[in-house]
């Protein structure tokens, strides 16, 4: 299982710019609102685009998707980590409990 991490280490680190934030979700899911900073990254686009978006093998990211219910952002977590990334954590109550908390989101496409 991936290693946790927690709303208020995640905000710190979003604000801080020390963590690359990746969308488990993706689609319209992503469109409708994400982290802020946050890259879209389902599944089945790891093998394809990971090394793309995420050059740096050992940066600190953080997967998330809807709710601990959701499984997308470990299987995400997972792949990662199996094309070598290092230092990859998962955000577990996801967006669900962010917005909960009042914390902002942005909306939009990524490029």
């Amino acid at each position: 299982m991936t290693e946790l991490i927690s709303r208020a280490d995640l905000e710190a680190a979003i604000a801080a710019g020390t963590v690359t934030v990746v969308d488990a979700l993706g689609g319209d899911y992503y469109a409708q609102q994400h982290l802020p900073g946050a890259i879209a990254l389902v599944e089945s686009e790891v093998a394809a685009r990971a090394a793309e978006l995420l050059p740096d093998r050992h940066a600190a990211i953080v997967t998330y998707c809807s709710n601990p219910a959701c499984a997308n952002s470990e299987a995400v977590a997972v792949r990662l980590a199996g094309l070598g990334y290092t230092n990859v954590r998962k955000y577990r109550e996801g967006i669900q409990d962010w917005v909960e908390a009042g914390l902002p989101v942005e909306t939009g496409v990524s490029v």
